[in-house]
Parts: structure tokens; C-alpha cells; sequence
């Protein structure tokens, strides 16, 4: 709430502020989901095998032969995608100065609150004008929402490799018996503050302000790396299959499209 207060010795109408009131926080707890893996290891074996002379053909069609080519290994690990929706709002006061133009020959407006006396002064134009001038403050209320999908490094990411999946029943366990490196605790409650926590610069005093998480998991999702080596060139290349569905994701060689097992 403001108050009007007049000061007689320029005729000038002030406001002053009560106290900002406090800073309202609503944040979910992060929820955990771990997606069961539904492919077999080995018939991601059996994929890594069709697709190594894939991996080191030359100008796209020279293959070198199946036995020149090892599948060195096959990891399974666990993708976290972060998922995070909130807002932020406040409703806050700003100190302003209106200068109301009046005719030439106006020597004061007068207000059932107060009088102005009417003062010449010059434009943005260098032009004189006269006008009476008004200090006070204006309410303001301003909203920004947010919802942000992010990978273990607070980067930005889509969900177009996402499928649906059960979950499994122990996720921590789960995670613990692969040695899944977890993200860290607010990593994305952090990103979301930086991107939408805006306080104005022009605040004079605050009603109202409130910062809310309506929703917050990370997703943990299967997938199997699988390490191909070529014997002769020592050279190594790597694909990605999804655990849930068996697709390859991706691999070390861009040229090689995207398929189901």
C-alpha cells in the first residue's frame, strides 16, 4: 500500500512506500525416473555386428572385410534428461515523474488534492513548453514461465529420443548397481532461477513476489555404447543404441543413419 504525502514548498505530490514484503518460494522435490531396459544385450551384440563395416567404409562403399573388425566392447549406461517447468512473477511498485503539458498561459492546475504550478521547460526537441509536473508510482506486474528440457550438463536438449517405458521400481538401485554418475541435486532448478528469476531494475517496492516449480524428474534412459576397433588401423569408432526400443541413436560416423534393431 502507498500513501500520499504533499510537500507545500514546490507544490509537489510524494509518495511514500511501505516495507517490501517477503519473498514467496514454492519448489517441488526433484522425482526420479529410471526406464526399464527392454533390449537384450545380446541382440544389441548381434546389431553392433551388422553394422561394423558400416562404421569404417571409405568414400561411402569401400568396406573392409567383416574379420578386420572387432566389437571391443558393449556398456550399458543411463541418459539423464532433466525436466523442468516454473515461473516467476511480481508485483512490485516503480517511482515515476509525469509532466503534463498545459497551454502557455496556464499558471497552475489544481488537484482535490493539491495545486501544481505550472513551470516552462524544454522537450526532447529543445522546444519550451510549459507543463506541471507529478511524481508518484505506478504498479507493475510482470510474469515469465519457463519449461526447459536440459542433459547432464544443464545443456538444452529435445525429447525426440525419448520413448515411453516402464519404470523401474528401485531407480536409485538401479542406478547404483551400473555406476551411473547422477546429476547433480539442483542443476536444473539453478538453470531455470538464471533464465526467468528477473527482478526490475526500477523496483521502488515490492507487493508481491513468488518464484514456483510445477514440475521437476529427471528421466534416466537406458542405452548401450558398443566400441568397434579396425585391427589394422588401430582406428576406434562407437555407436549408440536405445535400450528401450533397440534404435540406433547415433554413432562416430554421421554418415550412418538412424535404425532398429
Amino acid at each position: 500500500m502507498t500513501e500520499q504525502v504533499f510537500d507545500d514548498s514546490d507544490n509537489t505530490v510524494l509518495v511514500s512506500s511501505q516495507q517490501t514484503l517477503p519473498f514467496d518460494e514454492k519448489i517441488l522435490s526433484r522425482k526420479t525416473i529410471v526406464y526399464e531396459t527392454l533390449v537384450d544385450p545380446a541382440v544389441v551384440k548381434i546389431a553392433a555386428e551388422n553394422l561394423k563395416n558400416q562404421l569404417f567404409a571409405k568414400y561411402g562403399f569401400l568396406r573392409p572385410a567383416a574379420n578386420e573388425i572387432n566389437v571391443t566392447s558393449i556398456e550399458k549406461f543411463y541418459q539423464p534428461y532433466l525436466i523442468i517447468n516454473g515461473k516467476y512473477s511480481i508485483d512490485y511498485y516503480r517511482k515515476r515523474i509525469w509532466n503534463i503539458p498545459v497551454e502557455n498561459n496556464v499558471a497552475e492546475i489544481v488537484f482535490p488534492f493539491t495545486r501544481l504550478e505550472a513551470n516552462t521547460s524544454t522537450d526532447a526537441s529543445g522546444k519550451a513548453v510549459r507543463a506541471v509536473t507529478l511524481q508518484g508510482e505506478e504498479r507493475v506486474k510482470k510474469e515469465i514461465e519457463a519449461s526447459l528440457v536440459l542433459n547432464e550438463a544443464g545443456i538444452d536438449t529435445s525429447l525426440k529420443d525419448l520413448p515411453s517405458a516402464p519404470s523401474e521400481k528401485n531407480p536409485e538401485e538401479t542406478l547404483t548397481k551400473t555406476s551411473t554418475k547422477q546429476v547433480l541435486p539442483d542443476l536444473e532448478l539453478s538453470i531455470l532461477r538464471t533464465r526467468i528469476f528477473k527482478r526490475p531494475t526500477d523496483v521502488s517496492w515490492i507487493a508481491n513476489e513468488t518464484f514456483q516449480v510445477s514440475e521437476r524428474l529427471v528421466i534416466y534412459a537406458p542405452r548401450f555404447r558398443a566400441t568397434f576397433k579396425h585391427t589394422k588401423t588401430g582406428k576406434e569408432r562407437v555407436a549408440e543404441f536405445d535400450g528401450v526400443t533397440g534404435k540406433l541413436l547415433q554413432t562416430s560416423d554421421s554418415r550412418i543413419t538412424n535404425s532398429a534393431i
